[in-house]
């Protein structure tokens, strides 16, 4: 759902995660109707205006009486478009379409930072609005079994808006039906009638860790699931005659991976000949594909699987991106309902095993991941020191265990334990993340809280990060400092989008001046999001999990307060430039010697706000003989199957998209990439270190 609302300055379109598109237009005039729009949108708007400005983006331009097409994407113009009633697919962070006839001038600014769309005279447009995010329609309700767990994964992609290789793209799969036990069968007619019949069908044995496995290929694939007796999971295509067995367990995990990431690899290059298609680098992969592009476009969905389960995964596998999110799940009957939320994230999901942390293993593995400057040498320890805790403090330490992890760039771990290198989610996270969707757009509402005196430093950094963000961003932020006991579960029981705690944590709770505040003791959490960067953290958070709260970051055990200090900055920044929390905090950790101290509790795709850029990126920077290698990285677990592009330098010549999760590199001179960071603000890794593009700019003003 969209809410639309006209500003001052034109428009504004916001969705329920507070993503927002705001469209300059200073003479706009709303109209009572016009053209309709040949694309699926949540909401439309007719008006008048002489020029539109949107944020930076890549747009596709079609000519529809003419059959023309054009694109944007690098240069700044100006595209001159000659009289023809046309259509603009703009990529902003809620996807736009713009509608008009005539004659127009298409560019953008010098800095890269608006997309400028002028008339010769006012102008009649429609412009139409699409969320990446949605509600899930309905609830299916299946019987405590096997079978009943089947019937309803053949019902989760009902919410898919195409069985075509646009199914690839996030913006055509809505959120699955939500999946509850009951004691009798319920399927809403809107999800039955939203259930495509596309011939494919998914035999499973009867056991419920194997439904679970292949439940993210049944969804992607539209299939049909049903349980029989069987040895192993089989694809049925009656229709193109095909049979295509899997592996058993427990092999079933890795090969379902597998053929998840190849279908999706291929239906975003062969969605490449459609109307949505880009420059995408990524498409010369065709070339040495045995497959025609444009026939399997068209083809029937079982034709197509069958046509991709001919290409050879040895040539394919080379070029496919590291996959975002893999979720090891413990298959019970109480499991089924946080499939949805999975499939919806695009998850894979393996079955959860560990092993315990030996020795100084935790250390070690923690020093691995350390961004280490050539002054810092491999292995450094650290003596003892005073944290966030006096040195009696009853902290409530976490003994963290290791996973077995498969592939994947960010893990969650929704079952018993509490290991590392995952973040811990739960189905009340999942949840409540649907409950704040609900309750509509506004500002983000952030709350700096500082209840130890000694980290002032941190606080005054992190309120100025947020008030810097601010400007940009509908943001508040509030500080607080010497919060009582009453005063702190206020905090955590009024409406807050973010609260950043920085002070003690005991077994007997936060750290109040008048005692400790246990989380249980509050009514409710009406906090989104928050971080408790404090000792021994961990139960606080899952905590406020518990009581209403979606994710938020914490600790294991005693922190110093100086890497305590470096986490928390870095955190912040990281995500008010639109970073999830399991990755924002995967890079934050990484910028001290005991990151692995450091989790994710809740639901870690959570994003707290959007990035100027829709997707935020990671920058890795070397020298070489001609000036510098630059590769950029770009992705979120809610724009899988989204593409991105990147205008480094003003001589670019054929800018490209790539698919995020898929990174790219650009050969930059000492100049072109001091113009280039001087328009951005994104973390960048250069030299073994970790810096803002600013930070490095400075430094290499210095060197």
């Amino acid at each position: 759902m969209i809410q639309l609302e006209e500003t001052d300055s034109g428009l504004r379109a916001l969705d329920h995660a507070n993503v927002a598109v705001t469209v300059r237009a200073p003479d706009w005039g709303g109209t009572a109707g016009g053209e309709e729009l040949p694309r699926l949108t949540d909401a439309v708007v007719h008006g008048r205006a002489t020029e539109l400005r949107f944020p930076d983006a890549y747009v596709s331009i079609t000519g529809t009486e003419r059959g023309e097409t054009y694109e944007l994407g690098g240069e700044t113009g100006p595209l001159d478009l000659p009289a023809d009633e046309y259509l603009l697919d703009i990529g902003t962070a809620i996807k736009t379409f713009v509608r008009f006839e005539g004659t127009a001038t298409v560019r953008k600014t010098a800095d890269f930072e608006t997309l400028v769309v002028t008339f010769p005279e006012r102008r009649r447009v429609t412009l139409g609005f699409r969320s990446r995010h949605e509600h899930p329609a309905g609830t299916i309700t299946v019987e405590p079994t096997v079978d009943g767990v089947a019937t309803g994964l053949s019902h989760l992609h009902s919410a898919m808006k195409t069985t075509g290789p646009d199914r690839s793209f996030p913006t055509l799969r809505g959120h699955p039906p939500l999946l509850e036990i009951g004691e009798e069968m319920s399927i809403p007619d809107a999800v039955a009638e939203g259930t495509a019949d596309v011939g494919i069908e998914l035999v499973v044995p009867p056991e419920l860790d194997q439904l679970f496995v292949v439940a993210p290929l049944a969804y992607y694939l539209q299939a049909s699931v049903r349980t029989a007796d069987c040895e192993r999971p089989v694809l049925r295509a009656p229709s193109v005659d095909l049979t295509h067995e899997l592996p058993p367990m427990p092999d079933l995990q890795v090969e379902t991976g597998a053929l998840v990431r190849h279908v999706f690899f291929l239906d975003c290059l062969v969605r490449n000949v459609g109307p949505y298609g880009t420059d995408l680098a990524e498409s010369e992969v065709l070339d040495r594909l045995p497959l025609d592009a444009e026939q399997t476009y068209d083809a029937t969905p079982a034709e197509r699987l069958a046509t991709y389960l001919d290409v050879p995964t040895a040539t394919l596998d080379p070029h496919v991106p590291d996959w975002h999110l893999s979720t090891y799940v413990e298959p019970d009957l109480d499991r089924p309902k946080s499939l949805p939320f999975l499939l919806d994230r695009m998850s894979l999901v393996y079955l959860p095993e560990t092993s315990e942390l030996t020795g100084r293993e935790l250390l070690e593995r923690s020093l691995d991941d350390f961004y280490r400057g050539p002054e810092v040498p491999a292995r450094q320890g650290g003596g003892t020191a005073i944290g966030r805790a006096n040195r009696d403090d009853d902290v409530a330490s976490v003994d963290p265990v290791k996973p077995d992890l498969q592939g994947g760039r960010i893990h969650a771990w929704l079952a018993d334990g509490i290991p590392i290198d995952v973040f811990k989610a739960t189905h009340s996270a999942l949840e409540n993340r649907l409950d704040y969707l609900g309750r509509g757009g506004g500002d983000i509402e952030v709350t700096v809280v500082l209840n130890d005196n000694d980290m002032e430093d941190e606080q005054s950094k992190a309120a100025r990060i947020y008030r810097n963000r601010s400007a940009d961003l509908p943001m508040n932020v509030t500080v607080n400092e010497a919060l009582t006991r009453r005063e702190l579960a206020a905090v955590f029981e009024a409406d807050n989008d973010f609260v950043h705690y920085i002070g003690h944590c005991e077994e007997s709770g936060l750290q109040c001046p008048d005692g400790y505040l246990p989380v249980a003791d509050i009514e409710e959490s009406n906090v989104q999001t928050f971080f408790l960067n404090a000792c021994g953290s961990y139960h606080e958070g899952m905590k406020l999990i518990e009581k209403g709260s979606v994710v938020g970051a914490v600790t294991f055990k005693k922190v110093l307060n100086e890497q305590a200090a470096k986490v928390g900055t870095t955190f912040a920044r990281l995500l008010v430039h639109g970073f999830s929390f399991a990755r924002a905090m995967q890079l934050a950790r990484r910028r001290i010697m005991t990151g692995k101290d450091y989790t994710v509790v809740g639901d870690g795709t959570h994003a707290l706000t959007q990035s100027d850029t829709l997707i935020p990126f990671l920058f890795e920077l070397e020298r070489d003989d001609d000036g510098f290698d630059l590769t950029a990285d770009a992705y979120l677990s809610r724009t899988i199957g989204d593409v991105y592009y990147i205008t480094v330098d003003d001589d670019q010549e054929d800018p490209q998209y790539y698919l995020c999760g898929d990174s790219s590199r650009y050969d930059l001179s000492e100049p072109a990439l001091r113009e280039f960071f001087r328009r951005i603000s994104d973390p960048v890794i250069y030299d073994g270190r970790f810096y803002w593009t600013n930070e490095l700019l400075e430094e290499l003003d210095g060197t």
